[in-house]
């Protein structure tokens, strides 16, 4: 089984944030602690990394489920939760990340470089960092943040200064094994070599890397012969050099419609015409093969290529073969270092923006964008407070004046969020800060005139969702009314 692969799928899981919590601090003599709801940790990324020493995407293909951790929960006593742990994915140079689609979304070369699979959740804030001076004792909390996850495609590129191409049997593995210390898989079979072999090769002060490249065969840029498959790493490559099989035997060949036809599959494959091209004509350590080379070198030179006469076999030619090669690597790399990078446009949001979207449907009307999708799973719909708390912040961002300007009439369907995952209720304008009590103060909570007693709703402790061991689970963001930010 090869331990080579260069595609493959990671199925990545960020870690959910933590909840926030209610709870209210009780100490003996302190029947009005105040809110002390800590916030809840965030969830774990799924982030890759580029790692010198790893060369194939083999660890991907076996393990493609990579899941970060939850953030916990924060608890009363004002503890916040612990953040969870990133998973790193380690890929090697040259590792294209892409949608399922097709679609490129980063090119991770250079070693140590970041990309962030999956993000994690925030943690939801707790009521201590709910409270306010309007709102000094909430009873709720935000719950935690789901984390991302998505199906990404991995594609690794093998990066090198110099691609060998050509038939299959051509002699490029024989020829990189003679070049440097790499050591090939060599025999007499067409597609012996199925994987890219890397060699570095020392020309005087110059030090480049060599990519034997598999074998092409005509329709390889369409795929045929796991085409496609070796294509892609002569991609990075600066320069090409065609080696030609001056002894084959095969009937219907010659080494200038091998050349054509490699040609071809290049120009068909795309963005390799302005590569350097050299022409390596091997073999010619057979009597037939050199007599071969020497007649058609003038045509080939005709065409504008530099031509070597090369044995992998005798090492003949080797030598001004790899100055040519070294030589083009060098003015590769100084055009690479004159290319001016591309500025980098910032245009921040106006200060202006709304930051949500209100459309008018057949069912009725939906509301889309970061901030109000954000809040609606950050709501604990099961606590009236914490509804009331949601109906607030969309009414201070607007939506509730968009919506009348759009029509919306009492008892409307709307929905917040796209697809089937939106939340939808019955619009009630009058539903808003005021009715759930003052946005200053927690009516359940008062200390009796001609008792110390804490008292919740009139009865004495009969308040199981605000204390520390009941509290639902929940965590971090910025302070709420008017202080809430983008949490």
């Amino acid at each position: 089984m090869s331990s080579f692969v260069d595609r493959a799928i990671v199925h990545a899981q960020a870690g959910n944030g933590g909840n926030g919590c209610s709870s209210v601090h009780r100490e003996k003599f302190k029947p009005l602690g105040g809110p002390d709801g800590g916030n809840g940790g965030r969830g774990g990324d799924v982030i890759a990394i580029v790692d010198p020493s790893v060369t194939t995407l083999l660890d991907i293909q076996r393990h493609p489920h990579r899941t970060a951790a939850n953030g916990t929960s924060g608890q009363g006593s004002n503890r916040n939760g612990a953040e969870a742990q990133d998973v790193v994915v380690k890929v090697p140079q040259g590792t294209v990340i892409a949608t399922v689609e097709g679609d490129p979304i980063v090119d991770l070369v250079a070693p140590g470089e970041t990309f962030v699979l999956a993000r994690g959740g925030r943690g939801g804030l707790g009521n201590a960092a709910l409270a306010s001076p309007r709102r000094k004792a909430p009873g709720f909390a935000l719950l935690g943040e789901p984390g991302e996850m998505c199906d990404l495609v991995l594609e690794l590129k093998t990066v090198a200064d110099v691609a060998l191409v050509g038939y299959p049997s051509a002699g490029k593995s024989s020829l990189i094994a003679a070049l440097s210390a790499a050591r090939p898989k060599i025999a007499d079979y067409p597609f012996t070599t199925l994987v890219p072999n890397l060699g570095v090769v020392t020309a005087d002060d110059i030090v480049f890397t060599v990519a034997d490249v598999p074998g092409l065969i005509p329709g390889a840029s369409q795929g045929k012969g796991l085409g496609l498959e070796f294509l892609r790493h002569v991609e990075r490559c600066s320069v090409l050099v065609h080696v030609i099989d001056c002894a084959t035997m095969e009937p219907m060949r010659d080494p200038l419609s091998d050349l054509d036809v490699i040609e071809s599959e290049l120009q068909a494959y795309g963005g390799l015409a302005e590569r350097p091209r050299l022409v390596a004509l091997n073999k010619i350590d057979i009597p037939d093969a050199r007599e071969l080379a020497d007649f058609i070198r003038p045509d080939l030179e005709a065409r504008g290529y530099r031509v070597f006469e090369v044995s992998a076999a005798s090492r003949e030619g080797l030598r001004p073969l790899a100055f040519a090669m070294g030589q083009l690597v060098l003015e590769a790399r100084a055009q690479q270092e004159l290319v001016v990078a591309p500025r980098v446009v910032i245009r921040p949001t106006p200060v202006d923006d709304s930051g949500f979207t209100v459309r008018k449907e057949p069912e009725g009307f939906r509301v889309l964008g970061s901030r109000p999708e954000r809040w609606v799973r950050q709501t604990d719909f099961g606590n009236d407070e914490a509804v009331g708390y949601l109906a607030d912040r969309l009414a201070r961002l607007g939506v509730e004046e968009e919506l009348a300007k759009l029509g919306a009439q009492t008892g409307a369907t709307v929905m917040i969020g796209a697809g089937d995952d939106a939340v939808v209720f019955d619009w009630q304008p009058v539903i808003g800060a005021g009715t759930i009590g003052p946005r200053g103060s927690d009516d359940r909570l008062y200390v009796a005139e001609d008792s110390n007693q804490e008292v919740f709703n009139g009865a004495p402790n009969s308040a199981p969702d605000s204390t520390p061991d009941s509290t639902p689970d929940t965590a971090p963001a910025h302070h709420a009314d008017g202080k809430e930010g983008d949490q």
